[in-house]
């Protein structure tokens, strides 16, 4: 696992895009097509914004996978994911291979065989996560189950996550929040060959520090990565403000 720190949350998505479209050129030179997931939320808004200018991205090539979406929330509404990702990326690149978004609106379980069946035929190539004030992966709110091996599964989302997701403004109160969402699993998460984990702001501090210093547990669920052996953190100086002695890709 490797830490690259930023001075500002700019500078921070222009670093892990740029990180990623480079993987993501080489698995197509490597393979002929490349698997990504894509996170969503505040802290994906520079990363993904940078992605979508890279040049050399055969986007017909790539496959992408969602990482979670609230259950019974509609399309239209502005904390929905799947609209994150149709205006935030789809949008704004050529036609991808395949999008494969879920559907919160459907029957939960169902979903989760559905795109589970999917992206087990669609080895991950390249990830593109962030983590919670809570320090959750994906919605794996702690204690996140790390022994599932089921590819997506239904969560209960706790109150810290709740509040986040209010104080972000995607809900006028906690109450609005959805209380359950379809979560791709820690483990499938960490199958990924890549893992970019793009974390910017203050209010990600704690949850760093106890990403990358606490021992592994699923108390804090993103200390996970710690395991992962092609991880890079991308930090800016808020989030990595308490941290004694980042370190820094070569």
């Amino acid at each position: 696992m490797q830490v690259v720190t930023s001075n500002t949350h700019r500078e921070l998505g222009a670093a892990a895009g740029k990180a990623a479209a480079t993987l993501i050129r080489n698995t197509i030179r490597e393979k002929g097509s490349a698997n990504i997931i894509l996170a969503t939320g505040t802290s994906q808004f520079e990363t993904l914004k940078q992605l979508i200018v890279e040049e050399g991205i055969d986007w017909s090539k790539v496959t992408m996978f969602h990482l979670d979406e609230y259950i019974g929330l509609p399309l239209t509404h502005p904390a929905s994911f799947r609209k994150y990702l149709q205006e935030r990326f789809l949008d704004k690149v050529p036609p991808l291979k395949a999008a494969v978004l879920i559907n919160g609106e459907t029957d939960p379980a169902e979903e989760c065989r559905r795109v589970g069946n999917l992206i087990t035929t669609h080895p991950i190539d390249v990830a593109l996560v962030g983590i919670g004030e809570n320090g959750h992966l994906a919605f794996n709110d702690p204690p996140a189950d790390f022994d599932t091996r089921a590819p997506y599964l239904i969560v209960n989302l706790d109150t810290a996550c709740r509040q986040q997701q209010m104080n972000e403004g995607w809900f006028p109160s906690v109450q609005d929040v959805p209380s359950q969402a379809i979560s791709m699993s820690v483990h499938q998460i960490m199958q990924s060959v890549h893992i970019i984990c793009s974390v910017p702001g203050a209010r990600k501090a704690q949850a760093v520090k106890d990403s990358l210093r606490q021992p592994v547990s699923n108390i804090h669920p993103a200390s996970i990565l710690q395991q992962h052996p092609h991880c890079t953190f991308y930090l800016d100086a808020e989030s990595a403000a308490l941290l004694q002695q980042p370190q820094r890709a070569q």
